[in-house]
Order: structure tokens, then sequence, then C-alpha cells
């Protein structure tokens, strides 16, 4: 009998995914968004048991949850928000639109942007709260629509701003005071007056 080979077990299998003009791939039967800039490009997938990491000219580019089966779809708000808020209609029919509800007080806003607003309004006042909770700290846009909501106020852009990035205190206009050179000279000739 021959002695067995004992090796180390692949930790991965790499794939080559083009990326579609959604910014998502398929990876085993399933849909991941990666950064929009990477539309149309071939990244490296790293399928590992339970995560996926995304390559692109050799640098790593994103890491995400594996999903298990096929047929799913984990699509990050961050990954599409800059597509979507220049074609805000693409909104009411888009694939994935349940995953751009990162919590429950997203689509509680959402929800109350819909009941008065015109759709494509409250769509595009919807997609811009995603953008500014894109560029600053999604945790505090949540915490300012949820203080919105508490107080039954609409959650419109414009309330949120004011509550995540207040407007900075005016700085005053201070006129510069005379200088009295005069006090200078005096000090200075006190001072060698001593001296000598």
């Amino acid at each position: 009998m021959r002695p067995l080979l004992v090796g180390r077990l692949p930790e991965f299998s790499e794939l080559d995914v083009r990326v579609t003009q959604g910014a998502t791939i398929r990876v085993k039967g399933n849909v991941y968004s990666v950064p929009s800039r990477l539309k149309g490009e071939t990244v490296r997938v790293r399928v590992y048991e339970e995560r996926l990491e995304v390559h692109y000219a050799q640098k790593h580019e994103l890491t995400t949850e594996r999903l298990v089966g096929s047929g799913g779809h984990r699509v990050h708000y961050r990954h599409v928000i800059a597509s979507l808020v220049r074609k805000p209609g693409a909104f009411a029919r888009y694939r994935y639109r349940e995953d751009l509800f990162p919590t429950l007080t997203f689509r509680m806003a959402y929800d109350a942007l819909a009941a008065k607003l015109p759709e494509r309004r409250s769509d595009l006042e919807y997609l811009r709260i995603l953008k500014l909770a894109a560029e600053t700290m999604e945790c505090e846009v949540e915490d300012a629509l949820s203080s919105l909501l508490e107080r039954k106020k609409l959650p419109t852009l414009e309330a949120t701003k004011a509550i995540v990035r207040p407007e900075p205190p005016a700085i005053p206009e201070i006129s510069p005071s005379p200088v009295d050179l005069g006090v200078y000279d005096a000090l200075l000739g006190r001072v060698l007056e001593e001296v000598s």
C-alpha cells in the first residue's frame, strides 16, 4: 500500500467574474453588489466557505458574507446609491429595492415620505437620505430619522441634514483694535534704564 500524501486542502476557490452595469456580480447562483466604480470590469472573487473576497487589479476591494443556496442577493446601498440618485425613477422598479432599507427606521421613513409626497418626489427624497447616510454615518442618519418620526415630522432630506449636519455657528466679525506702540517704547525704555 502506498503512503497517503498529507497536504492542506485549499481554503478557497477563485473565479473571474464580470461586473454588470448594475454594479453586481453573480457567484454560485447568488447576486452580490460591488463598488459602482467597477462596472464593466472583471474582478477576481475568492470563494471561502463563509465569505467572499473581491479583488481588482491585485487590490482587495470588498469582503462580504457568502449566501447559502442559490437565487439570493445581497445588495449594499453604498455600492449603488450614486447611480440610483442620478436616475430616481429607477428606484420604483429596482429589482433589489428591499435591500436598500438598511434598517426598519429607514423603511418607516420611506413609508412616511410615500404617504405625504408624490411617488417620484418621495423616491428622490429617500435616495438623497440614503446618499447622506453613505457620505456620513448611517447610525447618525438613522437617529435623525427616528427623532423626526417620533416627533411626527416628515423626514425630508433637509430636516435630516439639519440634525446630522447642523449649521456651523456664525463666526463673529471682529475689527482689529488699534495698536499703541508707545506702550512698547515705554516698556523698553524702563528695561534699558534698569540695565544701565
